[in-house]
């Protein structure tokens, strides 16, 4: 018996590409013992998903190349073990669960199927796999399992098809479970639903589980050891415990000071005329009432937070705010006049102050455009806004505002992270330099450092350009930090309204309650008390 589950040794990966190689991967070593949770921490680019993937054998080679290096699996190499041998690890021993389950679960077979198919080809009798898939289905929490097994991806919650995905994963019950970002996307207390649900299969199965993740209250709740990645080095490795209340390198200090929900929070002054007055706003679709009479107003320069569980009605208000889907009733004054009640024409010349950041960059952004394209296609549409000779600066001093670089500017969306796919979604909506912003989960797959960077960002338009922020999010800690307000939805109801203050320090609802105490501090010792509280009044 090797003396640990998982030995990575040395590991290096490079790509080839026509700018030259990208070293992806160097020199990194780490191990993973039975039973245990090991965190790899890191931001967009510093190889975490990339070393997880060498785990798996999905590094498409070429371009990709593993130039040195061993993982070892109970002490056997896995890097020089015959293709057959390693495809009956793959899944049998080792299962992965992805960031995104929309996009690695076939969209046209039903979940049963293909929770059956990853039993069937590893051997398991037909009759034996429909059993099985139920039984996961009904672990994994999904109602009603019998009628979902004949369901397809489409027809879940993002909760739901993850918990279908870790249902797919476990079905040979492996040694070692790797998590990419599982919860980014979630709401908070799907999240804390889906990180207790992996601890409970752990326990149960006795498997390691290796998560890759940016978020360090995941880190927190979870892990029992992390290592943090830089660059594609391993720059600091121990305990929980250890690296955050004694971190050794700067970059590890930086992730921590840049954990959001420790700044000041907000004091919004007297409040004046609004520039938006939203009033009894209803939406059906068909015998479903999405939005249940929703008034709010907003202020010039103010930024109201809008949180709530998937389902609550969130993107929906944003939508119809933007004329993307038309209300049933109520109405909508933007200085005065009511968007529901304007022409085409009229909206036209209107879409410049009003423009909208969406939580899915990857199909927000059309991938045969280059970034420049992108961002300069508002002045094409806008042409009095800016002389075409001055696109090319503006567009670098905005990639520069958010991030990127000028000389990200000839590249396609396919070639970022999936956070930088946002900063340039976000650099996009500011092309126009609108009065209104709405922001769709805008941040919520950035990593740490940049979220705090993009929050600092917008919060400055905000006091210099007086932008004002509909800001919809999961994510608390950045509501505490950057809101003024904070409205509260449940099942299409604002069920609180107040400032960011009064909501997070004296919540008047057990809902809202509810949402805060799911949420995770990225202090281990505070994420420990917060989840002994939790465990108690469970009980």
């Amino acid at each position: 018996m090797a003396d640990h589950l998982l030995e990575v040794r040395n590991l290096s990966v490079e790509f080839h590409t026509v700018m030259g190689v990208v070293k992806a991967v160097r020199n990194i070593s780490y191990h993973l013992d039975r039973g245990e949770t090991l965190a790899i921490l890191g931001e967009s680019g510093s190889g975490k998903s990339v070393s997880s993937s060498a785990i798996m054998n999905l590094i498409d080679m070429p371009p990709g190349r593993i130039s040195s290096g061993e993982i070892l699996l109970d002490g056997v190499d896995l890097l020089t073990m015959p293709t057959h041998k390693r495809r009956e690890v793959n899944g049998r021993r080792i299962a992965m669960i992805f960031q995104d389950p929309l996009s690695h679960l076939n969209p046209v077979y039903s979940v049963g199927w293909q929770i059956r198919e990853a039993l069937t080809t590893h051997g398991t009798g037909s009759t034996e796999a429909q059993a099985e898939a139920l039984r996961l289905l009904t672990r994994v929490g999904i109602p009603d399992p019998e009628k979902s097994l004949d369901k397809y991806p489409h027809e879940f919650s993002g909760g739901q098809r993850q918990r279908v995905m870790i249902a797919m994963a476990l079905a040979l019950r492996p040694d070692l479970l790797i998590a990419d970002e599982p919860t980014t996307a979630l709401d908070v207390t799907v999240q804390a639903e889906v990180l207790a649900l992996l601890e409970e299969l752990q326990q149960e199965t006795g498997m390691a589980v290796l998560i890759i993740t940016h978020d360090l209250g995941v880190v927190a709740e979870v892990a029992d050891r992390v290592v943090v990645m830089e660059k594609g080095e391993l720059v600091e490795a121990g305990t929980v415990r250890d690296v955050y209340k004694n971190p050794q390198h700067p970059y590890t200090r930086k992730l921590i000071a840049a954990a959001p929900g420790k700044g000041k929070m907000h004091s919004p002054g007297a409040r004046g005329e609004p520039v938006l007055s939203v009033r009894d706003v209803r939406k059906h679709y068909g015998s479903f009432e999405a939005l249940k009479g929703i008034s709010f107003d907003l202020m010039p320069g103010e930024t109201m937070a809008v949180v709530g569980e998937s389902g609550s009605g969130k993107s929906t208000l944003a939508r119809i705010l933007l004329r993307l889907d038309e209300p049933d009733s109520g109405s909508a004054l933007w200085k005065g006049r009511d968007l529901f009640q304007l022409s085409p024409a009229e909206l036209y010349k209107l879409r410049r102050d009003l423009q909208m950041v969406f939580q899915d960059p990857t199909q927000s952004l059309n991938p045969r455009m280059t970034v420049y394209q992108l961002i300069s296609e508002a002045w094409v549409i806008h042409p009095d806004i800016l002389p075409k000779a001055k696109w090319r600066e503006r567009v670098a001093e905005l990639l520069v505002q958010v991030g990127l670089g000028p000389e990200h500017m000839g590249r396609y969306p396919h070639q970022f992270s999936g956070g930088q796919r946002q900063r340039i979604a976000i650099a996009r909506a500011l092309a126009l330099e609108p009065q209104l912003i709405i922001c769709d989960e805008a941040v919520s797959a950035l990593d740490v450092s940049v979220q705090a960077q993009v929050i600092a960002l917008l919060d400055k338009l905000r006091k210099d350009m007086g932008i004002a922020f509909i800001f919809i999010a999961h994510d608390l800690p950045v509501v505490r930090d950057f809101a003024d307000h904070v409205m509260v939805m449940q099942k299409g109801n604002v069920v609180e309204l107040g400032t960011v203050r009064e909501v997070f320090e004296t919540p008047r609802r057990d809902y809202t309650r509810a949402l805060l105490a799911a949420g995770l501090d990225p202090d281990p010792d505070v994420q420990a008390a917060n989840r002994a509280a939790r465990l108690e009044c469970a009980s």
